[in-house]
């Protein structure tokens, strides 16, 4: 008998242990979920996030390094240097940036006309989705040119006399590119000059427009590259708490209340889910970084430089994202790691083509030297110009003391035949200093060459720009 109980009670011992173990690994296999659940939604927040966080990321390090304010301007007195750490910039043009917000009513962004300069702009969303381009090639047709951005829902009447942007958020950026003829102090100055004829005002104060405010950021460390760590998704929640939830992203609501962003509430992580947060960033990061890589569809066959975004993007953003069967959230993202601002007539005002590896399909080295040799009579009706990125951060590299070389640089040579040879590396070759980008050796690059009023055989085909070729290597200073 006593045997027969001992038996019953180990058993019954065995059979509770048994259940505090399947409890357990229940509660272990729930919270597995609950992280991966985080994760998983996060990553796909990231992707879905960025053209809105780029933007965010430029107004917060405007307002942190500069006393510029919404609704004013900054501006760059001169063509940017590594020190403006946005991504891809233009350092062959004088940029002026004003990041609006219309939560108060109206405003109003005043191009003037195409008289001793130009403007080559582009009003966009928080969204970086255009509204519409300025210029010569924008809706104002160089004419000048009053641009109404109006909030969302907006029912009151609209005056005469204005191009009316219908926005659906509260905020957004302009970016106007006073365009350069030389980088010659005079024609320098001409452009700042021009471009501090735009002004920025609400409509109620149409009338009398108060005095537009520009303040200069040149030479201020001005970094918004993309943080990919969980810093990123507290930018993310100040765009949600901020801006109305668009109809066609309302999918996102649950997607993102589950790791922690929610309209109306704090976002307030605790150390376990910022953890899983930064392990999300880096997952998403690589996704985005594998789809850049392997390079988007080229302008011509065998030749490795692309259109530096893809015509499904192009066409969806062009248009408001009106076709209800398309919305490539997956190329937006990358797109929007790489640069910022939309264009509403891409081809018009400029063209970008991109190349992240070179005529062997190797990433480009900062330790080698590199030559393209663009052919001669190039398709543009105002410039051309080839600028050196960072490949990790798709800005320019640090404490560089040039960025690009553009058909406009002063002193740059040509060959007999037109067309003109660039070197890119650490070191230029001998008496190539006029046509030589200086590179970091410790640093891959990419490249990025622009075409300003680009002209038919871009597009035609019958005239191609070669694949970048690799001519040296570097070791320990010295090119052989």
């Amino acid at each position: 008998m006593k045997g027969g109980m001992m038996k019953g009670a180990a058993v019954a011992l065995a059979a509770n242990l048994l259940m505090l173990a399947n409890a357990s690994a229940r509660s272990s296999s729930s919270d597995d979920l609950a992280a991966r659940n985080i994760q998983r939604r996060a990553v796909e927040a990231m992707i879905w996030g960025m053209p809105a966080v780029n933007a965010d990321l430029m107004l917060q390090t405007m307002l942190r390094t500069t006393k510029a304010k919404p609704n004013e301007i900054i501006y760059w007195s001169k063509p940017v240097n590594w020190k403006n750490q946005t991504l891809t910039p233009n350092p062959d043009s004088i940029y002026f940036m004003s990041f609006w917000n219309v939560k108060d009513g109206p405003l109003v962004i005043e191009i003037p006309p195409a008289q001793g300069g130009s403007i080559a702009g582009n009003i966009v969303t928080l969204w970086q989705m255009p509204l519409e381009d300025a210029g010569p090639e924008g809706a104002d047709k160089g004419q000048g040119g009053k641009y109404l951005i109006l909030p969302p829902g907006y029912k009151g009447e609209v005056p005469a006399g204005y191009i009316a942007l219908h926005s659906d958020t509260f905020s957004g950026f302009a970016l106007l590119r006073a365009n350069l003829a030389s980088h010659g102090d005079a024609d320098v100055a001409k452009s700042v000059a021009y471009g501090k004829q735009i002004k920025v005002y609400p409509l109620a104060q149409a009338e009398a427009p108060p005095p537009t405010t520009f303040t200069d950021a040149y030479d201020v460390l001005f970094d918004s590259t993309i943080p990919y760590d969980a810093s990123f998704y507290r930018s993310l929640n100040r765009v949600v708490q901020n801006e109305p939830w668009l109809d066609r992203d309302r999918a996102m609501i649950d997607q993102l209340a589950s790791i922690g962003i929610e309209k109306g509430k704090a976002f307030d992580p605790d150390q376990k889910t910022v953890a899983l947060l930064d392990q999300a960033a880096r997952e998403a990061h690589a996704i985005l970084e594998r789809t850049y890589d392997a390079g988007f569809p080229v302008i011509n066959p065998g030749i490795r430089w692309f259109p530096a975004a893809v015509a499904e993007m192009v066409k969806a953003a062009s248009t408001g994202y009106a076709d209800p069967n398309a919305y490539p959230l997956d190329m937006r993202g990358v797109t929007y790691t790489l640069g910022f601002t939309g264009i509403k007539r891409l081809g018009t005002a400029q063209f970008y083509l991109m190349a992240n590896k070179d005529k062997d399909g190797q990433p480009f080295d900062g330790a080698a030297t590199y030559r393209l040799t663009v052919p001669p009579d190039a398709p543009v009706k105002q410039y051309w110009s080839a600028t050196v990125y960072d490949r990790e951060t798709h800005a320019l590299v640090r404490n560089m003391a040039s960025a690009s070389r553009a058909s406009i640089s002063a002193g740059i040579q040509t060959n007999p035949d037109g067309s003109v040879d660039l070197y890119f590396g650490p070191k230029a070759p001998e008496g190539k200093d006029a046509n030589w980008v200086p590179t970091d050796p410790a640093r891959k690059f990419e490249l990025l060459f622009r075409l300003y009023g680009p002209e038919p055989p871009l597009f035609d085909h019958s005239w191609k720009l070669p694949d970048v070729e690799r001519v040296a290597a570097t070791i320990g200073g010295t090119t052989k």
